[in-house]
């Protein structure tokens, strides 16, 4: 047996999955009702079952964080008015079986078999999966040539540009010059976006936050700490309380 499916008062279903990869017992909570447990073989259900006894407060801790972010993220439905900068969302039953999400002519189409939920998590993860493939095309599209612009203007070296899905910082300058930025950078207003260009780029000359890294900023924006400040109003993520950006 290989995999079980205990209760528990104050957490509900909890799944632990015998695995040969797992070198110790480990928790994940990816949402409020899918909490999964990591054996390794050498150790009994019994011992995972004390585990997540005794790490009861932490996994209520996480379910509790979990379900605010549910309840303040957005809920795609064919009332929604969703668009990126270059996509709008088109939601609309299908008579096929599958469920598509296909991005063209500026629309991110999402066809779902007649019957479905579309208020299922599945339904919802697919939804934003596809909003985040339109703004991962347009942020490369975007970003890169921007950023090349910017750094001609103001006389700025850099070595490479890389565009990700981070959703813990807006953008990062590596010791060697390599800028990384969010993907979700498009979710902002252009001057914002700026700012978080100029923001990596004055890390090409000085990679921490001193007097000289703020000086640099202020000869292109004059209160760049009060620009810094208006940023911190926004938050990573179009689908609700996302994490705060950062640098």
């Amino acid at each position: 047996m290989q995999d079980k499916i205990l209760s528990f008062n104050g957490i509900g279903e909890v799944r632990f999955i015998k695995s040969k990869k797992a070198k110790k017992i480990s928790i994940t909570v990816k949402s409020f009702d899918d909490i999964k447990v990591s054996v390794p073989l050498r150790v009994s259900f019994r011992t995972a079952e004390m585990f997540v006894n005794e790490n009861k407060s932490w996994i209520k801790k996480h379910i509790k964080k979990l379900k605010v972010v549910h309840s303040e993220s957005i809920v795609f439905d064919e009332r929604t008015e969703f668009s990126t900068k270059k996509h709008t969302l088109r939601l609309s039953e299908t008579t096929k079986n599958n469920l598509t999400v296909k991005i063209s002519g500026g629309e991110i189409l999402v066809n779902y078999p007649v019957g479905t939920n579309i208020y299922a998590e599945s339904v919802q993860s697919s939804i934003r999966k596809g909003i985040e493939d339109a703004l991962r095309i347009e942020a490369k599209e975007y970003i890169p040539a921007r950023v090349r612009e910017l750094a001609e203007l103001y006389h700025f070296k850099f070595k490479r540009i890389y565009v990700k899905n981070i959703r813990s910082r807006w953008g990062s300058c590596s010791r060697k010059g390599n800028l990384n930025f969010s993907l979700h950078l498009l979710e902002l207003p252009e001057e914002m976006i700026d700012y978080v260009i100029f923001h990596e780029l004055a890390h090409t000359v000085e990679h921490n936050h001193s007097k000289n890294f703020w000086a640099i900023l202020d000869n292109i924006y004059g209160n760049s700490k009060a620009v810094d400040k208006k940023l911190k109003n926004y938050r990573i993520g179009f689908y609700g309380a996302g994490r705060r950006g950062e640098f």
